[in-house]
C-alpha cells in the first residue's frame, strides 16, 4: 500500500484550528514547501509542533 500523497492533498486535509507536526534534521527534510503551502492557503490558528536542529 502506497502511503506517500502529494502536496496539494496533504494541504487540504489541513483545516484551521488543528494541530500539524513535523521535523527534520540539519536542513534535510524540512518542510518548506508545504509550510510555504499552507501560508498560501490561508490556514488560521495552528498549533505547529516542530524539532528541525537546522533553524532557531
Amino acid at each position: 500500500m502506497n502511503k506517500l500523497i502529494t502536496l496539494e492533498k496533504a494541504v487540504e486535509k489541513v483545516h484551521d484550528g488543528m494541530t500539524v507536526m513535523f521535523g527534520g534534521f540539519l536542513g534535510n527534510g524540512s518542510p518548506v514547501q508545504i509550510t510555504d503551502a499552507l501560508v498560501e492557503k490561508g490556514v488560521k490558528d495552528l498549533t505547529i509542533i516542530a524539532n528541525d536542529t537546522a533553524f532557531d
